[in-house]
């Protein structure tokens, strides 16, 4: 992003040319540095525009011209509630570190969150349903639409502003780690877990040395869903709780009267009701401190975790999906979502 950054002895015109240079941006806006690299103000065309309007010279330095009334967040930060900048029309936000230095840039218009987390996604399962699909390609690599299943869920990741991510892995894990590398083509570190043996849906958790994060998000590889990551992280602070659980709506339609009861008389009944259930949806976040009650290295389900949570009275919470969700678990669900993304894309 080095073309986005001017010195303030440059002249209207070299900042036009630079403008008109810039790619990949939401807006086309400048920083503009002194001598000492310090940001001091911004400059869009617009900026240029009102400058002409007053008479400027295209061969002035843009140090008179632009604005230096400009809204930034300090490097060091650990969760900043975007929505806030969203409603002042904000798109772009500098980073700048305690010199007022230019360290990277936060485009609202390309990322939802910048959430403190960093993410495990569970991707070492053998697939055993989608065969013969998955007999020599992992179940997250199978693809949908134009990519695996698995780098979706990345790319949502990363558009919460999670950089940090580890990825359990076992069975035809390399083709994952091939694929991804060290996630530095994405702008991340991506870092695997291997396991020697079945970990279940939360064991592999044990095998990291540490997270750095105070709370870690959970989930597994094999969704496809546009669940709002920054709602659940903020359900649990909100909360109080040590873990939140994204949920799914799971209707169950009785085709029969249902009885209501006192012993043998019937006192009322319903004709062919429906019953819909918050359905566990594979996706949590959860107290850094809560890993140390995962037995190291052995088989361990995350549903062991929530029913300890439970038992001993502490506080797990869920959190509804009100997007879309599909579990790719058997054919017809790979199907279904092939056929889902085609909509998405037009």
């Amino acid at each position: 992003m080095s073309n986005i950054l001017i010195n303030k002895n440059k002249t209207i015109l070299e900042a036009l040319n630079r403008l008109n240079s810039i790619k990949d941006v939401s807006r086309l806006i400048l920083f503009v540095e002194d001598d000492q690299q310090q940001v001091i103000g911004t400059l869009t065309d617009g900026d240029i525009r009102r400058a002409l309007a007053q008479n400027k010279n295209i061969y002035e330095t843009i140090d008179s011209v632009c604005n230096r009334s400009f809204t930034y967040i300090e490097q060091g930060y650990s969760f900043i509630n975007l929505n806030e900048y969203r409603k002042k029309n904000l798109k772009i936000l500098p980073v700048l570190n305690e010199k007022k230095q230019y360290v990277k840039l936060l485009d609202l218009d390309k990322i939802k969150a910048v959430l403190p987390l960093e993410c495990m996604i569970m991707a070492g399962g053998r697939g055993k349903r989608l065969s013969p699909l998955t007999d020599k390609v992992p179940k997250p690599m199978l693809l949908l639409g134009d990519k695996p299943i698995i780098e979706h869920n990345i790319d949502r990741l990363i558009s919460y502003g999670i950089q940090k991510i580890y990825i359990s892995v076992k069975y035809l894990g390399e083709q994952i780690e091939e694929y991804f590398g060290d996630g530095s083509s994405k702008g991340i570190s991506i870092e695997y877990v291997w396991e020697d043996k079945p970990l279940g849906t939360a064991g592999a958790l044990s095998l990291v040395e540490k997270f750095d994060s105070s709370h870690v998000l959970l989930m597994n590889s094999d969704l496809f869903t546009n669940v709002d990551f920054q709602d659940l992280f903020l359900t649990l602070l909100e909360s109080d709780a040590e873990m939140a659980v994204a949920s799914t709506e799971y209707k169950v339609d009785i085709p029969y009267a249902v009885f209501e009861t006192n012993g043998s008389y019937v006192k009322n009944f319903r004709e062919k009701p429906s019953f819909i259930y918050q359905s566990n949806a594979g996706i949590y976040i959860l107290e850094r401190e809560l890993i140390k009650e995962i037995p190291k290295n052995q088989f361990f389900d995350i549903t062991d975790l929530m029913e300890k949570i439970v038992k001993e009275d502490r506080n797990l919470i869920y959190n509804p999906i009100l997007g879309y969700w599909i579990d790719i678990g058997k054919p017809v669900d790979y199907e279904y979502a092939k056929n889902f993304i085609k909509h998405l894309e037009h």
